[in-house]
């Protein structure tokens, strides 16, 4: 087992640079940036379904506003990823642009939006009362035109930059105000990118008589197919845990290029549960957060339990008493960094096989018992038990999953944890290890170190999804209000934090968030921001510890 952690190591710099592709942090960032309209429309989703499953009855004017809200949120989900996946494309290649050259990401953003309506959207002529009306498909516009989205945002600035590198532009006279000069020289690329987008589409309509976004998801579906199978299904999810194990964010890798069907299969299941049909399609979003991904990347709802309940060393029971509530809520990192089960050789077998064999077992519950897929996207960070129950539609035979799942990664986890338990409790009778949580921490040197500040200091933390990185801006805030020192903390999801980063002067980086430390470096160096870094098991320690964390970030300020 050792020899596979070293060859996962040696190979570690490879799998970073995949992560770091500024196609897939792109995608990533343009779902990551849209979240609110999934979980914003869910709710009215659920309001408008769930009633009738407990026999209560809503009044039309209820079930139409529900479905208005959702139709115009969710509906039109298409349309803001191609703003969104463009405008962070550009911002990437701004960073590998050649001095004095730079793409705008807003004009990008609304170029990329035109150019998804016009690859996915169908005119047509009705009769309306007699008259003749204008009106379009919109079948394209939200989650099922996910991939003729990501298409246009590629196409847009990419046609950008071959302009802005060819200065292919407008050139005003100096004396024309910098906003009203830049829009003349995003003409000929706006131009450009809008007629590709809309020859795109007149060929696929001339030739095989279907607009673009039909194509693509005919295309696609052989791949989404084989996905959906059983091998499918478990090989994506020990892919995402074997990222994770190398202190990579899985999802970040596997899941982006599969967001297409992750959140578009979603409303396939409803439309035919809405028909009263058996929706099947595993392949979701909700799927991977509830059912393979049970408690976080590794299924490991039951670890902290364990550790808590059935180990003896102080390590995995202090660790067990520290992460069992964020992994309740699906925010894992405590125990992967902590415990650790990255590059941890006990952990390497269960980590994988955890969620794999979950994955199957989910999958046959649909199969063969009956089990809706899930026909709503919820939020990651719902409890595991909670998240099924509700995504099937609230099955009795949901809670039976529910038990099997929690049973098979208890017996798939313990004997590695016992394991773990006994190396570490002969380290500790040795005196080799100790209690590592809650270090020692002079309350009186932050408050000179505080002095020497001289300004509020505001800290951004960023991890990959805004549940990690909350956990450390929350215990910078409490250690602050302790000491009385003025310190204001926020935590969001990277990608999501451009617009806002100028707002701060410390920006922190999550363990997982660390891949990005050299785009990132490059933003707030031109900022003037100051950038951290942390390790896996020294953010759990801080955010353990506010006096702690309070304590390092005035360490790292004072280094300059």
């Amino acid at each position: 087992m050792d020899s596979i952690v070293k060859l996962l190591q040696r190979h570690q710099g490879f799998f970073d640079k995949i992560s770091k592709n500024m196609y897939l942090v792109a995608i990533k960032d343009g779902f990551i940036s849209n979240m609110p309209i999934i979980l914003f429309s869910s709710l009215f989703l659920l309001i408008s379904t769930l009633p009738a499953y407990v026999g209560i009855t809503l009044p039309q004017e209820a079930l139409d506003f529900c479905n208005k809200v959702y139709a115009y949120t969710m509906g039109v989900f298409g349309i803001m990823v191609a703003g969104q996946t463009a405008n962070s494309l550009a911002t990437s290649m701004n960073r590998r642009m050649p001095a004095g050259k730079a793409i705008n990401p807003s004009s990008t953003m609304i170029a990329a939006m035109c150019g998804m309506l016009l690859l996915s959207v169908t005119n047509s002529v009705v009769a309306v009362d007699g008259v003749d009306t204008s009106v379009f498909d919109t079948g394209f516009m939200g989650s099922k035109g996910v991939v003729s989205s990501l298409i246009s945002a590629f196409i847009i600035v990419n046609v950008y930059k071959f302009c802005i590198l060819h200065n292919v532009t407008i050139r005003m006279p100096k004396e024309v105000p910098g906003t009203i000069a830049q829009s003349f020289r995003d003409i000929f690329a706006f131009g450009f990118s809008i007629i590709i987008c809309a020859a795109i589409d007149f060929v696929c309509r001339a030739t095989i008589a279907t607009p673009f976004a039909n194509l693509v998801s005919t295309l696609m579906s052989p791949l989404f197919s084989a996905v959906d199978s059983y091998a499918g299904m478990a090989f994506i999810s020990g892919a995402v845990a074997l990222f994770q194990f190398m202190g990579i964010h899985g999802a970040s890798v596997v899941m982006t290029p599969l967001n297409a069907a992750l959140y578009g299969n979603p409303t396939i299941n409803l439309e035919v549960f809405q028909a009263g049909g058996h929706p099947t399609l595993a392949l979701t979003q909700d799927f991977t957060s509830f059912i393979s991904g049970l408690g976080g990347s590794g299924a490991t709802f039951v670890v902290p339990i364990i550790l808590m309940l059935l180990m003896h060393s102080k390590q995995l029971r202090a660790m067990g008493k520290a992460s069992v509530i964020p992994t309740i809520f699906g925010v894992n990192e405590p125990v992967i960094f902590g415990m650790p089960i990255v590059l941890n050789p006990y952990m390497f077998v269960p980590f994988l096989l955890a969620p794999m064999a979950n994955a199957v077992i989910g999958k046959a519950f649909i199969d063969f018992l009956g089990m809706n897929a899930p026909i709503y996207t919820l939020p990651w960070a719902l409890p595991g038990p909670v998240g099924i129950f509700l995504t099937t539609n609230m099955q009795a035979i949901s809670l039976l999953l529910v038990v099997v799942l929690l049973a098979v990664d208890f017996v798939i986890y313990y004997p590695f944890c016992k394991a773990y338990d006994l190396s570490l409790i002969a380290e500790e009778e040795t005196g080799a290890e100790g209690e590592s949580i809650e270090p020692v921490v002079d309350t009186k040197a932050i408050a000179d170190k505080m002095k020497s500040t001289g300004e509020q200091i505001k800290v951004l933390v960023l991890c990959q999804g805004a549940g990690t990185s909350a956990m450390l801006a929350n215990a910078l805030r409490e250690g602050a209000a302790a000491e009385g020192i003025d310190l204001v903390s926020n935590s969001g999801a990277y990608g999501s934090h451009y617009e806002i980063m100028s707002e701060y002067n410390v920006i922190v980086l999550a363990p997982q968030a660390r891949t990005y430390y050299e785009d990132m470096k490059a933003d707030t160096d031109r900022l003037g921001i100051k950038l951290l870094t942390t390790r896996g098991k020294q953010y759990i320690d801080l955010t353990n510890d506010p006096k702690g964390a309070i304590n390092w970030i005035l360490d790292e300020l004072n280094k300059d």
